[in-house]
């Protein structure tokens, strides 16, 4: 094998090598025709790179759809516990109103049944 620069071609794998071009920074390429199945293999590649560039695409396309959907989520949730919380607001007054309309009908019941026995026992006495 040769080394580079020098004039000397250098050749790197089967059927590849290099021969200096008409300045150093040049490098010609030559592949011999007994080792074409590379363009076949490129063609391959090229293939699959363009199936993995779709499939990327597609995946960064399913992300924004199931971002999107879990930011609505999240707002409907959010919504759903500001609803929860001003009704059980709701419902604790009403328990406060209702509760004490409760105690007042209790004490009030208790008064009039009092009073009931009170007039039996005064009217048995007679």
């Amino acid at each position: 094998m040769a080394t580079y620069g020098g004039g000397a071609a250098y050749r790197s794998r089967e059927g590849l090598s290099t021969r200096p071009g008409a300045s150093s920074d040049e490098i010609q390429l030559r592949i011999d025709p007994m080792h074409g199945d590379l363009d076949d293999e490129i063609t391959g590649l090229r293939s699959q790179v363009k199936r993995l560039r779709k499939v990327a695409q597609e995946i960064g396309t399913e992300a924004k759809f199931q971002n999107d959907f879990l930011n609505q989520l999240q707002m409907t949730l959010i919504k759903a516990q500001a609803g929860v919380k001003n009704n059980v607001r709701r419902l604790n007054k009403s328990i406060i109103q209702n509760g004490s309309n409760n105690v007042v009908h209790v004490v009030l019941f208790a008064l009039l049944c009092f009073f009931l026995v009170y007039l039996w026992s005064k009217m048995s006495r007679k």
